[in-house]
């Protein structure tokens, strides 16, 4: 067995999320947001280079990764799972940052969300956004969205992904998978040629850049189901990022158009459980009700936390209440739950009464 694959292999068993391999320390495993050592030798130069030349496993990779010095790709071991990677250098060193990818889609009945994202399912068409920081577990969240519908609906996905992640089975749906680098350029030309492709539902990756945030908004706006991602942490954010891509000029008309397209944004962040070992989701949802599309429209977005507030009886909930409902119920400690809270100080006063 090499010996990469062993490091990957003592991670999954350990449950680790990540691995770092950098030079002057044993590969490191991130388990449950703790980084601890593992029990590996510490990393020469020469056996990071063999790691990351094992990993890439082809010579034009590798070109491009001298050359640009950073590369993402995805790994898989068969049997164990998948991995996604980042190479890079350090101090002039070659370094490795290895996410592992839980082989098997968990179903969205299991991921602790609120029961509206499964709802959010069965809707045939709009745009929903699933945002949070890196490592908040967005890719699972859609990873479990899409399966409910693989396991209930006969129609047509296909997913844009830098890499792929989650590797899907088609069930009751045809599903394909596309790699930006491997079997498409990149997310706005996939976006682009997805259209005449007869999809029901669109997964990309993320929407990192005009041409990818306008294709999104066109496919959602022709009649698809489109999902995907922004590094935004609530709704009244991720509404500006989107607008703010556009030029000046064109701003009035985006509006316009994600106040008919837009259906949801689910904002999310994870929380090291208090009760057992894992990590649980503190959710924030808005849903594009006509009061929130209003707001849009007429630019108004700082009115949107109120009404998210106020429409808990629809599916609504901000990530405060949704932290409190988890500490509350013995998921969380209260450090945690007041440390990453939206509004610090307002929680801690709700938790004391």
């Amino acid at each position: 067995m090499s010996l990469l694959n062993d490091i990957l292999r003592n991670a999954v068993a350990a449950k680790a999320s990540d691995v770092h391999v950098m030079v002057g320390a044993p590969p490191l495993f991130r388990i449950h947001t703790v980084v601890s050592p593992s029990d590996f030798p510490i990393v020469t130069p020469e056996g990071a280079l063999r790691l990351c030349k094992e990993i890439m496993g082809n010579d034009r990779r590798w070109a491009e990764f001298e050359e640009k010095r950073d590369s993402d790709f995805s790994y898989e071991i068969p049997g164990l799972g998948r991995f996604r990677v980042n190479a890079h250098y350090q101090r002039n060193t070659v370094a490795l940052a290895i996410r592992t990818i839980n082989d098997k889609v968990r179903p969205i009945e299991q991921l602790f969300l609120p029961e509206i994202c499964n709802k959010l399912t069965f809707l045939p068409r709009g745009l929903i956004l699933v945002t949070g920081p890196t490592g908040s577990g967005k890719s699972t969240t859609l990873a479990g969205m899409v399966d409910a519908i693989n396991r209930r609906e006969q129609g047509h996905i296909i997913t844009l992904e830098d890499p792929i992640e989650y590797a899907f089975t088609s069930n009751k749906c045809a599903i394909e998978q596309r790699e930006v680098g491997a079997d498409v350029t990149s997310f706005g030309s996939g976006l682009r040629h997805s259209l005449r492709q007869d999809p029901d539902v669109i997964l990309v990756g993320e929407m990192r850049d005009l041409e990818t945030t306008s294709a999104a908004v066109t496919a959602a706006e022709t009649g698809h189901l489109v999902f995907s991602t922004l590094h935004t942490v609530n709704a009244p954010q991720t509404i500006e990022r989107i607008i703010d891509i556009y030029p000046s000029d064109e701003q009035n008309q985006i509006r316009s158009m994600l106040a008919n397209t837009l259906q949801a944004v689910i904002s999310q962040t994870l929380f090291k459980r208090a009760d057992q070992p894992g990590m649980i989701p503190g959710v924030e949802v808005m849903l594009c009700t006509p009061a929130v599309r209003n707001c849009i429209r007429e630019n108004r977005i700082f009115e949107i936390p109120n009404v998210i507030e106020t429409s808990r009886a629809l599916g609504m909930q901000t990530l405060d209440s949704s932290i409190k409902q988890l500490f509350v119920n013995g998921y969380i400690s209260r450090e945690d739950a007041i440390a990453q809270a939206a509004h610090p100080e307002k929680l801690e006063r709700s938790l004391a009464a």
